[in-house]
């Protein structure tokens, strides 16, 4: 097994918490997670119908047959158990009774919102970050892991991507969205999705998608909302100020993993890649999703732009996370340094206060470095956290 990063934090969380929630996408690993990270808890699973239907029919001899130590694998599915598990945490008083874990992220937070508010350490385990992935495959690019992505499938069995992904959409359609959204035409939610893939890095127009894909602009509003509670897509929000400069307020669209946005943009190698005019939008993919994961790996929130204003002077990432320390980060698909990728960081880190060196660019070339305008710094040395060194 991979060592996940996220276990520390689960580790907290369980000194913090009466009941811990771990959500994410599908086959992202949380069950493995759960049950190696702690093996004295009892585990049960309710994708097992029979299990499932017992905690339907009686969800009180449920709680109460089990120990006070117990994981609840795809505990969506049971919606009564809540209430009860609220009640069992409430009399014993002590912290890390329980560990819910789901894949359905919509009707888990539901779930809670209803029975467990206050009560719940949540945590979000996303596919492997690249550090995550290189204790599996030690010879790991930076340009095979943004073609490949990090399930931790295709890091365990040598599964060609596309076959990999063409299952996992089939699965999510029919098990996650068709029952819930009441999507009678798979084919319009399959469009839907990879015109998603092909908007990823642009600013987001629900209406254009809606239009695009053939249904209203509600269905496509609904159809958003889902990706995002799965953990397949996000939006990166607009940086606002007390300036009197006039910002975009229109956020843009990712995806956590590059390995299925390659999928759904038809990319089938990283040879192909390489070449695809594509290259810039998943490169700039990778480097904010990653730096998504890492926070979420830490449990910190995190507080990320992008800048954008009316005179189209833009930076592709603004890291708020830490309050006094301000990051402008432009990403660069390209290898060979130049000054020009500092325009924009210039002028809008004076008019931000932000000091040169964390006026970064985040490149494919082989050597990071602190010049007259900031700092260049490789996407290895960015993925693998070890960007301070580039000085």
């Amino acid at each position: 097994m991979i060592p996940r990063t996220i276990t520390n934090s689960l580790n907290d969380m369980l000194t913090w918490f009466p009941v811990i929630s771990v959500t994410g996408p599908r086959q992202s690993g949380k069950s493995t997670l759960v049950k190696t990270a702690l093996p004295d808890y009892e585990y049960v699973n309710l994708e097992d119908a029979t299990t499932r239907a017992i905690a339907n029919e009686d969800p009180v001899g449920f709680i109460r047959s089990h120990n006070d130590h117990l994981i609840i694998d795809e505990a969506q599915h049971a919606p009564g158990l809540f209430s009860q598990i609220q009640v069992a945490a409430d009399e014993r008083g002590t912290m890390g009774q329980y560990v819910l874990s789901g894949s359905q992220n919509f009707l888990m937070e539901k779930r809670i919102g209803q029975s467990l508010a206050g009560r719940v350490g949540m945590l979000q385990l996303l596919p492997l970050s690249y550090t995550e992935a290189l204790q599996g495959k030690e010879n790991l690019s930076v340009d095979d892991f943004m073609f490949t992505g990090g399930y931790p499938h295709l890091y365990d069995v040598p599964t060609p991507a596309d076959i990999y992904f063409r299952n996992y959409i089939a699965t999510y359609v029919q098990r996650d969205v068709a029952e819930y959204l009441d999507v009678r035409n798979a084919s319009d939610f399959n469009t839907f999705v990879h015109l998603c893939a092909e908007n990823a890095g642009a600013l987001l127009n629900i209406s254009t998608l809606a239009k695009e894909t053939g249904i209203s602009f509600n269905t496509a509003k609904a159809w958003l909302s889902i990706l995002e509670a799965s953990f397949i897509v996000f939006r990166l929000r607009p940086y606002s100020s007390n300036t009197r400069k006039r910002l975009i307020k229109t956020p843009k669209l990712y995806f956590y993993d590059n390995g299925l946005l390659n999928y759904l943009l038809g990319i089938r190698s990283a040879a192909e890649l390489q070449s695809d005019s594509k290259r810039g939008d998943v490169f700039e993919n990778l480097i904010i999703s990653e730096t998504v994961k890492r926070y979420l790996n830490a449990n910190i929130e995190p507080n990320l732009y992008f800048y954008r204003d009316t005179n189209q002077a833009e930076i592709d990432l603004v890291d708020c996370t830490q309050r006094r320390n301000t990051r402008l980060i432009e990403i660069k698909s390209g290898m060979t340094p130049r000054a020009d990728y500092f325009k924009h960081l210039a002028t809008i880190g004076e008019d931000m206060n932000v000091l040169r060196e964390q006026r970064i660019v985040i490149y494919r070339g082989d050597e990071g470095f602190l010049s007259k305008n900031g700092r260049y710094v490789t996407a290895d040395q960015w993925l693998r956290g070890s960007a301070e060194s580039a000085t």
